[in-house]
C-alpha cells in the first residue's frame, strides 16, 4: 500500500472534542495522536516507546520470507513509517525530545496546522480489526475509499461485536466491505463479517 500525507483536515464530530480538548488543555489531555517514524524505523521506535510504558499501536500482518534459506512466517508493519501513539501532548513533547525521528502528522484546520487526533472509540475499532488474524482485511488511503456512499451500521454478535464502520462498495470488490476509517490516515476493511446481525445507524 501506498501511502500519502493529507492534504485537508477538518475535525469531524467524532474527533472535535478532542481536539477543542488539547487546545485547552494541551499538556493534561490524553489521546491517540497518528505520527511519522523516519527511513522505517517504526519497530526500533515501538520498543522505546514500550520500554518508556507509552501505549502504542502499529498495524501488523503476517508474511512468509524466506529466512536463511527456509520459508518463515513473520509479522510485519502494514504501512511503514506510521504509530500510533496514546499519551498526553506533554508527554509526548518530552520523548519526542529524546526520539527526532518520531514526527506528528500534521493537517490543516481552517488557517493552521493541528496534529491529527483519532478518537478512542474509533482507535478501539480499528485495533480490533487490524489486529484480526485473518486473510481477508486490506487496507487503503482514505482517498481510496468513499465513505459518503456507504451506510453507517453498528456490528452484534461474533468477533467484532459492538463495532462501528461503514458498507461501502470498493472499486475491484465483488461485494460490499465493512470498513474502518481513521480520518486521513488510512482505513481498514474486511469483506467477511462473522455475527448475528447487522444494525443500520
Amino acid at each position: 500500500m501506498r501511502y500519502s500525507k493529507p492534504q485537508n483536515y477538518v475535525p469531524n464530530s467524532r474527533n472535535a472534542h478532542q481536539v477543542e480538548e488539547l487546545i485547552a488543555n494541551p499538556c493534561n489531555a490524553k489521546c491517540w495522536f497518528a505520527m511519522r517514524v523516519t527511513y522505517q524505523r517504526e519497530l526500533s521506535v515501538k520498543q522505546l516507546l514500550d520500554a518508556a510504558h507509552i501505549e502504542n499501536y502499529i498495524a501488523m500482518r503476517r508474511e512468509s520470507r524466506l529466512v536463511r534459506g527456509r520459508k518463515s512466517s513473520v509479522m510485519v508493519p502494514v504501512v511503514h513509517n506510521l504509530v500510533f501513539v496514546r499519551e498526553t501532548r506533554a508527554a509526548v513533547q518530552a520523548f519526542k525530545a529524546r526520539v527526532p525521528h518520531l514526527q506528528y502528522m500534521m493537517a490543516r484546520n481552517g488557517g493552521t496546522s493541528e496534529p491529527i487526533i483519532v478518537p478512542d472509540s474509533q482507535m478501539r475499532d480499528f485495533i480490533a480489526v487490524s489486529s484480526a488474524d485473518t486473510g481477508n482485511v486490506a487496507y487503503y488511503e482514505p482517498g481510496d475509499v468513499d465513505l459518503a456512499a456507504g451506510t453507517q451500521v453498528r456490528v452484534h454478535g461474533g468477533s467484532f461485536d459492538g463495532l462501528t464502520g461503514t458498507f461501502v462498495k470498493i472499486k475491484g470488490k465483488r461485494n460490499k466491505q465493512f470498513v474502518i476509517a481513521v480520518q486521513n490516515v488510512l482505513a481498514v476493511a474486511i469483506d467477511a463479517l462473522n455475527c448475528d446481525f447487522i444494525e443500520k445507524l
